[in-house]
């Protein structure tokens, strides 16, 4: 889906820019993906699983998802340099479409700066376009209390825990929290 562009101003004073990526954001993509999931355990994909994302792959994905009815991605750029996405789908079932998952993720050098507050807002005014949906939802690993700090400001409570649902490089496991917000 594609969506408006939006200029906003980062807490250090940096101008940022949110809009759908485009087929020229995928060299940064790419190194976006490896580097936040080196940074952090909380994200789902591991760096060493980030070879399975082509150019080609990456190309057809932003074309995928910007001609997309139920679901719309979001890149933040600062500096020329993506610092960030995020993504809203619509379940399309007639039984789930009154629900929408989400994800989001920063590299580090961009946490804190107001980055995650923006993308949330303009997701949350996505959903709010669309007919008859009800409920966003999403999940977070255990410990991520930063991301869990976020959601709450932003209206998500826990309705839900999956019991060492993620099994840490350490060997020991983490539990996965479901969280949801009511439009």
């Amino acid at each position: 889906m594609l969506t408006r562009e939006l200029s906003f101003t980062l807490k250090d004073g940096r101008s940022a820019i949110l809009r759908n990526p485009q087929e020229k954001d995928v060299p940064g993509l790419l190194e976006y993906l490896v580097k936040s999931a080196g940074e952090s355990e909380f994200i789902l994909r591991s760096p060493e699983e980030c070879g399975k994302y082509t150019p080609e792959s990456e190309v057809k994905w932003v074309e995928n998802m910007n001609a997309s009815e139920n679901s719309a991605v979001l890149v933040c750029e600062v500096d020329g340099k993506i610092a960030g996405n995020c993504e809203i789908s619509r379940h399309t079932q007639l039984k789930t479409r009154h629900r929408a998952n989400i994800g989001i993720a920063l590299t580090k050098e961009f946490w804190g700066l107001g980055i995650g507050t923006a993308m949330f807002n303009e997701l949350i005014r996505i959903a709010e376009g669309w007919d008859g949906l009800t409920q966003m939802e999403l999940e977070f690993v255990e410990g991520n209390t930063r991301a869990r700090a976020l959601y709450e400001k932003m209206g998500f409570r826990i309705v839900s825990v999956r019991p060492d649902a993620f099994k840490m490089k350490d060997g020991g496991f983490r539990n996965e929290y479901i969280m949801m917000r009511k439009l």
